[in-house]
């Protein structure tokens, strides 16, 4: 039985049946793949099943090397360390995001230094990027948020004219596009995250991407131990930074299936859309021109002027059974970054990202919702707007 036609029976079990937050979409075809590599994805077939969704997934995004890693965070750490990025580099991050964008520069030795977001895209800013460039900057990691695109064109110029690399996490944008051109596609290298929260999974998993074919070398050379093939004899201290051939056989039956999961999640946020979207002092994900958002996760960021703070409407919805997630908190505000200088000055510097954190939040997305439920959904959201809001 498939993951849609579980969310019917649930729904007739009861309407008042709890809602997670967010989660996948499995058929027949994916168990089939995955029964297949356990049968036969070992001896001289160890590799076929990462190597088939590799090629696959680099088709598909467009780009000459992809490279199946343990998650979007281990592909962005070997970025930056094929790269050259190290101890007294600077390294510009996305305020608003997951840590796992960011937490790599430290890993390797180098400074994160956060930029603002744009209100049209709610993802990275390129003046702020600009503004924040040193003699010490080396990279720059931009931030697919929520399935929507920053603008490329404007990060590229401030890239060239700093001599930057760019890498794009595109973790939750699978599928998403800027200008006709896939979300992956952009900078020396890209980062994907197939975590069972997104779009498209494997569990758990990744993929680094990049044109460059020598930096691909190094990136495979670092996240297998720094041994040549078949041998004990390793060249450098390095990495385990590999994928399953479980989980890649389940990344092949998704992505064989991923204009089916894209329509899915479309549906879903046209529902909110429909129900919300003329809301006034109520913002959905943006939509902006040139970008093809992907609508991973459906986030609802209230106006300031309401008062309303995301905690407390978090614990209202899942008073009712509904799970709520908080809008990422600006990074340089977690207790993770407490020992940065700067820290004190971010949210005078990044006001954009502070001021949607405050009341953001992101609604139930996952695949098993139905009509029924977003209207369950928003009726309740909207209460607890009104109820909560200063």
């Amino acid at each position: 039985m498939s993951a849609m036609e579980t969310g019917r029976s649930i729904d007739a079990r009861s309407a008042e049946e709890p809602i997670p937050i967010i989660g996948p979409w499995i058929t027949e075809k994916e168990v089939e793949y995955v029964a297949e590599a356990c049968r036969e994805g070992w001896y001289s077939n160890a590799t076929l099943y990462p190597t088939r969704f590799e090629e696959a997934f680099g088709e598909y995004v467009g780009r000459r090397n992809a490279i199946a890693m343990p998650s979007c965070t281990s592909s962005i750490h070997l970025a930056l360390l094929a790269a050259g990025v190290g101890p007294g580099d600077e390294v510009i991050a996305t305020e608003t995001t997951w840590i796992g964008s960011a937490a790599p520069i430290t890993y390797v030795g180098a400074s994160p230094v956060f930029a603002d977001i744009e209100r049209r895209s709610w993802c990275i800013d390129a003046e702020s990027v600009r503004r924040n460039v040193t003699p010490r900057t080396k990279a720059v990691v931009i931030v697919d948020l929520y399935g929507v695109m920053p603008d490329m064109d404007a990060i590229a110029d401030v890239a060239r004219e700093h001599g930057l690399v760019v890498i794009e996490d595109a973790a939750q944008a699978v599928g998403a596009m800027f200008k006709g051109r896939r979300a992956g596609s952009f900078g020396d290298f890209s980062a994907f995250s197939f975590h069972g929260t997104k779009a498209l999974t494997t569990g758990e998993g990744g993929m680094l991407l990049t044109d460059d074919d020598d930096l691909a070398a190094r990136c495979r050379w670092l996240g297998d131990q720094a041994h040549e093939r078949g041998t004990f004899w390793n060249m450098e201290v390095a990495y385990k930074y590999k994928m399953s051939s479980l989980q890649a056989a389940l990344g092949l039956a998704q992505l064989e299936r991923v204009g089916e999961l894209l329509e899915r999640k479309a549906e879903i946020f046209g529902w909110y859309r429909d129900r919300l979207g003329d809301m006034p002092h109520l913002s959905l994900n943006p939509e902006p021109e040139d970008v093809s958002p992907s609508y991973w996760m459906v986030t609802v960021v209230p106006d300031p002027e309401l008062g309303v703070r995301k905690e407390p409407l978090i614990a209202t919805m899942r008073e009712r059974g509904i799970a709520v997630r908080p809008f990422f908190y600006p990074l340089s505000s977690l207790p993770a970054y407490a020992g940065d200088p700067t820290r004190e000055g971010y949210a005078d510097r990044n006001p954009v990202a502070y001021e949607m954190s405050v009341g953001g939040v992101n609604l139930p997305s996952g695949y098993d919702m139905t009509e029924a439920k977003v209207d369950r959904v928003c009726r309740s959201f909207l209460d607890a707007i009104a109820t909560s809001a200063g």
